[in-house]
């Protein structure tokens, strides 16, 4: 059974403590593989190396860190199929979902941030008898924290802008789905980054993340998880007075009015709802349908929604896969159970699912609920699956209270032809991310990122490469 290593110091070692965690398959229920039970006395090692590394990768001109990350973003292409199937069995999602959009985005996110670093610019203010002009540093070393839902995703989301800005990072990968990034240290190693600037630590939160989190000569911590996780690291690292960027739960709404793109909206809405089995932040879990629409819409998208496929992630028409672990599939069904408590409908779905030849697998229908207040905890609290609820609306005032009406505000999905409701709602919306009738159209220039319980600060092209930077200004008197 393969035992993975952490990224020390340019180097693939063991955990000091030599112990391991299971790793399971989620289409199967099976332990597949060891993932290093890592602990303080490993981050430690992580920070001695960073900091020794930081200087001289600090002192690298641009161009020169440019073509290290330009370097890595071509590996990762060029390993396409080895890492969407790593990343279909640690997670779950179809190996088509992953050589489609996972891989090719990792490696998209090195090479953005490695043409982004060169067009990286600092002000400059004239006075009458002096100038001053805005120095943009590297912090150090600086941290980071990625999910299970997204991995290779997210946590080159995090690490390209960091090394780009000239920090050396330490990197803690989901140790539900560790095996990209562990294959990304052996591709960093391939691609000539120098030893110490990268490393990635494997273990769980309590040990490897607090460690990380509390650890004095870690200048920033990016962050992407639950929002209970979120808090737990700002407890900690806000009183050391460490930058931090948290990306953390949503409950979006997707709201459709009588006037939208009818078709587009129905394929697009399939998707927002179940892609990656529901778990993606930005999955539009409540579903307000205007009125003179809501029979037609409720219709067709039950139809829509049992025609999708659950089945083992390898076969090409699955649409959509397993759960990613035993607790969160627990979770998910839990949740459907408390919705018929409080008065819901099962439309369609609500049932585990057990493919043949992998009945051990954690898979779940895709399920649609209809019937519930708008306050209830299952329209108030993120699930993080195959789940959504519907429910009509009358006016824009009404969905518009709808969607505000939780503790999250990560994003929105408006449908409408009607130029001017539009440009209403969006300005009323409280979401970082607001989409018009479109769902995850991504331009890696834009800031990112939530308001309430869905995050603090941006991520995404200048507004990565500021948080990953210090400014500092300087005046000259002439």
């Amino acid at each position: 059974m393969k035992a993975i290593k952490n990224y020390i110091n340019g180097e693939l070692t063991k955990p000091n403590s030599e112990n391991y965690l299971d790793l399971f398959d989620p289409s199967t229920g099976a332990v597949y593989a060891k993932v290093p039970d890592s602990d303080s006395s490993d981050i430690e090692k992580a920070v001695i190396a960073a900091s020794e590394a930081f200087p001289v990768w600090a002192a690298r001109s641009v161009g020169e860190r440019s073509r290290v990350m330009t370097k890595i973003a071509d590996l990762i292409a060029e390993n396409l199929d080895q890492l969407a199937q790593a990343e279909s069995l640690d997670n779950g999602k179809p190996i088509w979902l992953a050589k489609q959009v996972d891989i090719p985005r990792a490696s998209d996110n090195f090479r953005f941030f490695a043409q982004a670093i060169t067009q990286f610019s600092s002000q400059a203010h004239e006075m009458t008898d002096a100038i001053n002009y805005t120095l943009r540093q590297s912090l150090g070393v600086v941290g980071t924290i990625s999910p299970w839902n997204l991995p290779l995703y997210l946590f080159t989301w995090k690490i390209a802008p960091a090394l780009a800005a000239g920090n050396t990072v330490i990197a803690k990968p989901s140790e539900v789905t560790p095996m990209t990034a562990y294959l990304l240290s052996e591709i960093c190693i391939a691609a000539g980054l120098p030893k110490g600037v990268l490393n990635i630590v494997h273990g769980d939160g309590i040990k490897v993340g607090a460690a990380l989190t509390k650890h004095p000569k870690i200048k920033a911590i990016s962050f992407t998880g639950s929002t209970r996780v979120g808090k737990e690291i700002a407890k900690v690292a806000a009183p050391m007075f460490k930058k931090i960027s948290l990306e953390m739960g949503g409950k979006n709404p997707n709201i459709i009015f009588a006037d939208c793109n009818y078709e587009k909206m129905l394929d697009t809405t399939i998707r927002s709802s179940f892609a990656n089995q529901g778990q993606i932040c930005l999955c539009g879990s409540r579903i307000y349908v205007e009125k003179p629409l809501y029979e037609q819409f409720k219709a067709d998208f039950i139809k829509r929604t049992q025609a999708l496929k659950v089945g083992h992630p390898s076969n090409t028409d699955t649409n959509l896969g397993a759960i990613v672990s035993k607790p969160h599939y627990d979770k998910i069904l839990s949740r459907i159970s408390l919705a018929k408590e409080e008065g819901g409908t099962i439309l369609t779905g609500g049932k585990a699912v057990f493919p043949k030849g992998y009945e051990n697998g954690w898979y779940i229908e895709p399920t649609i609920i209809e019937g519930l207040d708008n306050h209830c905890r299952t329209n108030q609290e993120e699930i993080f699956g195959p789940v959504v609820t519907i429910m009509p609306f009358e006016t824009e005032t009404e969905v518009l209270e709808y969607a505000n009406s939780t503790n999250y505000g990560l994003s929105c999905t408006i449908w409408s032809e009607n130029i001017s409701r539009v440009n209403r709602m969006a300005k009323s919306i409280q979401a970082g991310i607001v989409w018009v009738n479109t769902w995850l159209l991504r331009d890696l220039r834009t800031p990112f990122g939530g308001v309430k319980n869905s995050g603090v600060g941006r991520e995404g092209g200048l507004e990565a490469l500021r948080f990953f930077t210090e400014p500092k200004n300087v005046c000259i008197q002439f």
